[in-house]
């Protein structure tokens, strides 16, 4: 697994598999976000058998999948009251990390400067400034 740290409460990562569920527990994360679709490529754990990990490691576990349709505002909210209503770190996947950390970025916007939220993002190793105008809103 190659999670990256975005700040102390979220971590984002490409994608897992079923095994990799108790390490992310043992990480100290209590809940994880899949932000990929099934279907995607054939060696990818279906959803269903990642959320019977995390239920069986004691994980919550939210399907927030982002594919071909683009962005929606219930995604960015969903991923906000996940974050909020989360009691420790959340651990976000996709296939490579950059649609969960766009994800996470917009559902901080008005939240903390849109150059904060773009440089915690960098400093994970993903470019969120194409998101700037979109940040600086509510």
């Amino acid at each position: 697994m190659d999670v990256k740290r975005i700040n102390d409460h979220v971590s984002v990562s490409p994608q897992i598999s079923p095994e990799d569920v108790a390490s992310i527990k043992a990480q100290g994360f209590v809940a994880i976000i899949n932000n990929r679709p099934d279907g995607e490529s054939p060696d990818q754990a279906a959803s269903a058998t990642i959320e019977q990990a995390a239920h069986d490691a004691g994980l919550a576990y939210h399907y927030i999948p982002l594919g071909r349709e683009g962005i929606s505002a219930q995604m960015v909210e969903e991923t906000k009251q996940v974050l909020e209503g989360s009691t420790g770190p959340v651990f976000c996947y996709c296939r490579s990390g950059t649609r969960s950390t766009t994800l996470w970025a917009l559902s901080q916007a008005g939240k903390a400067p849109a150059s904060e939220i773009i440089s915690a993002a960098a400093n994970a190793g993903y470019d969120m400034s194409h998101l700037a105008g979109h940040l600086s809103q509510k």
